[in-house]
Formats: structure tokens, sequence, C-alpha cells
């Protein structure tokens, strides 16, 4: 059951990742960043790109080493990684961006609400696999 849940969890983050792709245009970044300076314009695209990258590999270590997070002492350590980086990133959901982002707005709301049920589940399923 908990394999099943890891090759989701991993397909999931890997399509989290890829919608990162949109971000530039969904957000008018070519015109949103011209006020910025060089180097924050900068490390808004470049951070971006990282942050993807790192979510489609925690996707990819999800989907290809499944069993070693599951059985082994240093899979639950990063599992264990895992869970508090989702928690984090579950709290910064509500206590770090404000609700005038999402409150009142269809689209804006629905996609508040999937990253709360999606930042719930990483987090409790790499805690329970850490836990195991």
């Amino acid at each position: 059951m908990m394999l099943t849940h890891l090759y989701i969890a991993g397909f999931l983050l890997m399509a989290l990742a890829l919608v990162h792709v949109i971000f530039p245009t969904y957000f008018n970044w070519n015109r949103e960043l011209k006020q910025l300076s060089l180097i924050n314009r900068q490390l808004m695209t470049i951070h971006t790109f990282f942050i993807a990258l790192t979510v489609f590999l925690m996707g990819l270590l999800c989907v290809s080493s499944a069993s070693d997070l599951l059985f082994t002492t240093l899979g639950k350590r990063i599992a264990l990684g895992l869970g508090i980086f989702w928690s984090i990133r579950l709290f910064i959901q509500f206590f770090r961006y404000t609700s005038k982002l999402w409150k009142g707005k269809k689209l804006e709301t629905s996609i508040h609400i999937l990253a709360t049920f999606l930042w719930t589940y990483f987090s409790v399923l790499f805690f329970t696999i850490y836990y195991l």
C-alpha cells in the first residue's frame, strides 16, 4: 500500500515540477519582473527553475527508489527530511501567503485548496514512512 502511495506521490511531484514551466507566462513575468533589478529578476527565474528541478527529483526518487525509502535507514531519514520540507510548505500556505491572493477568486481558491491537500498528503506520507 505504501509503495503505491510513493508512486502516486512521485508522479504528482513530477507533474507539479512541470507546472512551473507555465509560471513565466501565467504570471506575466516579462512585464511584472521588468520593475525589478537585474539580480532580482534572475534570482526569481533561476530559483524557480531550481525549485522545479528539486521537486521533480523528489518525485523521481519516489518512483525509482520507493522500496529504499520504505525499508532502509537512509530511506527513512530521507523521508523524514521530505516530511519536514512539505510540512514547512504547508505552514507557509496558511501563514505567509495572504488570503487576499485567493479569497473570492474561483481558480485561485481551487489552487489553494489543491495545494493544501497536496502539501498535507506529502507531509503525512513521508512522516508515516519515517515512523513505520
